[in-house]
Formats: structure tokens, sequence, C-alpha cells
């Protein structure tokens, strides 16, 4: 189980009970229930990576990747460490060129999505994405918007990349707080499975 962590935006965290994961985020919202089925384990390959200057030099904790990987884990999308790379288009397309060059089906990165100058997470993502799926990141920026209103400035983007010995992956951008990425998490753990499927063939 997630526990709950203290950030600027407020308390998060998670409870999980047997019908699934409440995500809780800035404050204690409630973000949405997620059944625990998916039982998707080494089959997706999923890779996070984390994107941050200061974090890829050992001076932060990267509390944002750490946290996407428990709460993929709790519903049921194992994967390993966060991957941790320095902003910049080249540095972020990089890095998830690795992971699909690993058979990743599920990337998911977390920082580097606002308006600084170095925020270039969205341009290095999209030199890899063939398919744009745009529901996803505006899903996420409404929830968070909700109680955050500079979310609203987030400029992650969601979509299709090909994969190496499959029928292509999921990749999507997630902002670089903890809260964010909750509520990431709690959007994305639903569509996974129905993504994944539409690429191998499967019915809509």
């Amino acid at each position: 189980m997630i526990r709950p962590e203290a950030d600027a935006g407020g308390p998060v965290g998670t409870v999980s009970g047997a019908a699934g994961i409440r995500f809780f985020s800035g404050g204690g919202r409630y973000c949405g229930t997620v059944k625990t089925q998916l039982k998707l384990g080494a089959e997706l390959g999923a890779v996070v990576i984390t994107v941050s200057d200061r974090c890829s030099r050992g001076e932060r904790e990267d509390r944002s990747g750490a946290a996407v990987v428990d709460a993929l884990g709790e519903v049921g999308i194992p994967c390993g460490p966060p991957r941790v790379v320095p902003d910049g288009i080249e540095s972020v397309a990089g890095a998830i060129s690795a992971a699909l060059g690993d058979g990743a089906r599920l990337v998911v990165t977390t920082g580097g999505t606002g308006v600084s100058a170095r925020d270039l997470t969205p341009e290095g993502t999209a030199t890899v994405l063939h398919t744009i799926l745009p529901g996803i990141s505006e899903r996420m920026r409404a929830i968070s918007v909700a109680t955050i209103p500079t979310a609203a400035l987030s400029r992650g983007i969601a979509g299709i990349a090909d994969s190496v010995g499959n029928n292509g992956a999921l990749v999507v951008n997630l902002p670089g707080s903890v809260g964010g990425v909750l509520d990431g998490v709690a959007i994305l753990a639903p569509l996974v499975r129905h993504v994944i499927d539409q690429l191998d063939g499967g019915d809509h």
C-alpha cells in the first residue's frame, strides 16, 4: 500500500480495499476507484522515466518517479525502478526510445511538462509518437485543475509509439508532483489493457 505523503500540493496517498484502490491527492480529493484485476506483469514491460535535472545530478530525491512505480504496482502493473534522465528533448526522446527498444508496452514519464525553459518532455515525447491520444492528457488536466489551478499549465501528452517485438506501446507524460502522478495513474490504469488489446487487434 502506498503510504500517505505530503508535498507542496497537500497530503497524498491511496487506500486499497477488496473492490479496488481509491486514489487521493492534493489535500485528500478522491480521484476514482481502479479495479485491481489488471495482471499485466512482465508481459506489459512497463517503464517509468523521471525527467529532472536535479534528480539526475543527485541533488534531489526522486519522489514522483517512485510514486508512479508504487501506484502502478498497486493496480497490478509492476515495473522496475525509475530511469532518471535530465531535462531536454534529446534526453527524453533517447530514454523513451531505449524503453521501446527493450520492448516496453507502457512508458510513463514524470516531470518536465511545465512552461519553464527546461520543461521539454512533451517535445521529446512527440518525436517518438506516431499517434496522439489527446483525451488522456485532457482528462488528467481536467481532474487536477479542479483543486490545483496551475495544473492547467501542464503540457503533457500521450500517444502510441512503435515498440520492438510487439504491436506498439502507450506513452504518457505525467507532471512532476506526487499528487499529479497519483491522479494520472488513477486515470491511466483502467485504460492500459484496452489500449494494448486494441494495438494487438482486439475488438472495440
